[in-house]
C-alpha cells in the first residue's frame, strides 16, 4: 500500500512539473474558448456575436471566475481570467444581471460535463445577456392555469404530439402531429382566460433563449432528437409546468419550423404571438372549436393515461394548496414588502394558490431591509410586490428565523413589527 501511496505522489510531482495537471482556471478558459468559437460560428443567428462577458460562480464559496475585469476593480486577473468574491448582496443563480458597472451573463458552477449541455447553458445565459439589446423584453410571468388539472393535460398533449412529431419521419404524419399540437394548445386556450398572452410572455423569454441554446450547442440533428426526448421525459416529472413549460415547447417548435426556414426567429418580437406565427409558418390551420377536435384525437396520444395520471395528482394538489393557505393566509405569517427587490429561485417546484399568490419553496431575496434566504416556502404576491413567510420564531442581533427562513435585517433601518389584531408581522422603517 505505501509503495502504491509513493508512486501516486510521484506520478502526481511529475504531472505537476511538466503542466499536465489542469487546474478550474484552465478548464473554464477552455470552455470559454469554446464558447467563443461556436457563437462567432453562429453570428447568423441574431446578426451579432453572443459572446461577452461572464461570470462562473462557484455558490458554496461566492469565488466567481470571469472573463472580463469589473469597474469597481473587485475580480483580479489571474492567467485569461478575472476571480473575485462576489458580494452577498447577489443572488447566484443562471441568469443575466447588471453588476460592477457592466451586464453579465451568471453560471453556476459546476457546468455540465457534456460539451453539448455546457454550450447549451451558456448560450441559453448570453442569449438573456443581450436580450434587451434585441428588443425582447425579460418577462417571467407565472401561468397558474398549468397548476390545473385541465392546464396541465392539454399541456401534456401539446408536448406528446410535439415528441411524435420530431420523432416522423413522414413529412405528412409530422405536420398531422404538429396540427394536433397546435389544436390542443387552442383547447387550453379556450378554457383558460388569457392564458394565451400569459404563455407567450415566457415563450418569448425563455423558450427563445432555449431555442438559441439548441441551435449554439453544438448537437448534430439526432443528438438534437435525442436531447429533446429526453428532456421531456425529464420535464413531465416536474412537480410543476408553470414557469418550465417554454423550455420545452418553444425549441421544439422552432426546431421543427428551422428546417424549413433556418432563421425564424429573425422575424420575431417582442409583440408576436408565437402561437399564431408557428401556425402560419407551417401553413395549417387550427379548428377554431378546437375542444371537440382535441377530444376527439386525445386517445391517439396517451390521453387516457394522462387525463388519470392529472385527476390523481389534483386531488393530491387540492389538500396541498389548503395547506399551504394555511400557513401563508390564515394563520399568522410575516409580509415584507419590496423595496429594491432582486431575486433568485428554482422554477420547477412552485405552486400556484390562485389569487393568493406562488409559493416557491427555496427563494432568495435581497432588498434594502436585508437578505431573505428561504428553504421550506415562501408566498410570492400575484404583482409581485411583497413576499409572505412564516411567523418569526427566534431573534438572535440581527439575525431572525422562522420555520425554514433565515432573514438578515437591516437593523439600523427596519425592525419587525406585530399587529395585535390580527396577530401578523410586518417591517416598519425606523
Amino acid at each position: 500500500m505505501r509503495t502504491f501511496l509513493i508512486i501516486i505522489l510521484l506520478l502526481l510531482n511529475s504531472l505537476a512539473s511538466t503542466g499536465q495537471i489542469q487546474t478550474l482556471e484552465d478548464t473554464l478558459s477552455n470552455y470559454l474558448d469554446e464558447t467563443r468559437a461556436v457563437t462567432f460560428a453562429n453570428k447568423g443567428l441574431w446578426c451579432l456575436d453572443l459572446y461577452s462577458p461572464i461570470l462562473f460562480v462557484d455558490p458554496n464559496t461566492r469565488i466567481v471566475y470571469a472573463n472580463d475585469s469589473d469597474v469597481d476593480g473587485i475580480l483580479k486577473q489571474s492567467k485569461r481570467l478575472y476571480i473575485g468574491q462576489l458580494p452577498k448582496s447577489i443572488n447566484i443563480a443562471n441568469t443575466a444581471l447588471t453588476w460592477g458597472g457592466k451586464r453579465w451573463a451568471m453560471i453556476i458552477l459546476p457546468l455540465p460535463n457534456d460539451n453539448h449541455d455546457r454550450l447549451n447553458l451558456i448560450t441559453h445565459e448570453l442569449f438573456h445577456r443581450v436580450q434587451p439589446q434585441l428588443n425582447f423584453n425579460l418577462n417571467n410571468a407565472d401561468n397558474n392555469h398549468l397548476d390545473r388539472k385541465d392546464g396541465r393535460i392539454y399541456l401534456r398533449l401539446e408536448l406528446e404530439a410535439l415528441r411524435r412529431a420530431i420523432l416522423s419521419s413522414s413529412d405528412k404524419t409530422r405536420r398531422t402531429h404538429i396540427s394536433n399540437a397546435l389544436t390542443f394548445r387552442r383547447a387550453r386556450y379556450q378554457l383558460y382566460l388569457k392564458a394565451d398572452s400569459i404563455e407567450n410572455l415566457l415563450e418569448l423569454n425563455e423558450g427563445i433563449a432555449e431555442y438559441t441554446g439548441l441551435v449554439l450547442s453544438g448537437r448534430n440533428d439526432q443528438q438534437i432528437l435525442r436531447h429533446i426526448t429526453e428532456v421531456l421525459s425529464q420535464f413531465l416529472n416536474n412537480k410543476t409546468f408553470v414557469r418550465s413549460f417554454a423550455y420545452q415547447t418553444t425549441p421544439i417548435y422552432g426546431y421543427l419550423l428551422s428546417k424549413s426556414k433556418r432563421y425564424w426567429n429573425k422575424d420575431i418580437s417582442a409583440k408576436t404571438n408565437l402561437s399564431d406565427y408557428f401556425q402560419n409558418s407551417f401553413g395549417l390551420k387550427v379548428p377554431f372549436n378546437a375542444l371537440d377536435k382535441a377530444a376527439s384525437i386525445l386517445k391517439n396520444y396517451s390521453g387516457e393515461v394522462i387525463i388519470s395520471e392529472e385527476t390523481k395528482r389534483e386531488e393530491l394538489n387540492i389538500q396541498l394548496v389548503k395547506f399551504q393557505v394555511a400557513r401563508f393566509i390564515t394563520s399568522p405569517h410575516f409580509e415584507l414588502l419590496f423595496e429594491k427587490m432582486n431575486v433568485s429561485f428554482d422554477p420547477r417546484n412552485i405552486i400556484s394558490l390562485e389569487e393568493f399568490g406562488t409559493v416557491y419553496p427555496t427563494i432568495r431575496i435581497t432588498d434594502n431591509w436585508g437578505i431573505l434566504t428561504v428553504q421550506n416556502g415562501a408566498l410570492m404576491s400575484p404583482n409581485w410586490n411583497k413576499i409572505t413567510i412564516t411567523e418569526p420564531t427566534e431573534s438572535n442581533s440581527n439575525i431572525v428565523k422562522g420555520d425554514g427562513w433565515t432573514l438578515e435585517l437591516n437593523v439600523d433601518l427596519y425592525t419587525i413589527r406585530k399587529d395585535i389584531y390580527s396577530a401578523n408581522y410586518h417591517l416598519t422603517k425606523k
